[in-house]
């Protein structure tokens, strides 16, 4: 049951972002078939209209010969936030859009989860600290 009495103000000071392991690609399939061949190795799964989007590790990734162009790093926020919830994602999005890192924001159920440049990882990282410290204050 989703708990959508959880305000903006909790899910930033109690943020916990996680750096996770490995870089991962953004991949995309113009064929569903071809897509499927990797379904079990992707972190995430999107059907638009143009095709299927993964998430993919590199590895996986460079080991099919799929072109890896924007290495990415994951960071868990490691906080509830109810699917209704609102203001996380547009939180933490400004603050890296403030400091000049491009994220891209995922949401699952449990959490959402950023990918940032792998180069801009530990930056994003101290950027998240600073807003989940100046929000507990």
């Amino acid at each position: 049951m989703s708990n959508i009495s959880e305000t903006k103000s909790d899910m930033i000071s109690n943020l916990t972002p996680e750096l996770q392991s490995g870089c991962f690609v953004f991949a995309t399939f113009a064929d569903d078939r071809d897509a499927s061949k990797f379904f079990h190795r992707a972190l995430s799964v999107f059907k638009e209209s143009e095709g299927v989007s993964l998430i993919l590790p590199v590895d996986v990734a460079k080991g099919a010969g799929i072109c890896v162009e924007d290495e990415m790093r994951c960071i868990t926020l490691n906080v509830y936030s109810s699917l209704l919830g609102v203001g996380l994602t547009a939180a933490v999005s400004t603050a890296l859009g403030e400091v000049g890192i491009p994220c891209n924001m995922v949401a699952a159920y449990h959490h959402d989860h950023v990918f940032v440049p792998a180069e801009m990882s530990e930056q994003a990282m101290q950027v998240l600290a600073s807003l989940q410290n100046e929000e507990a204050r």
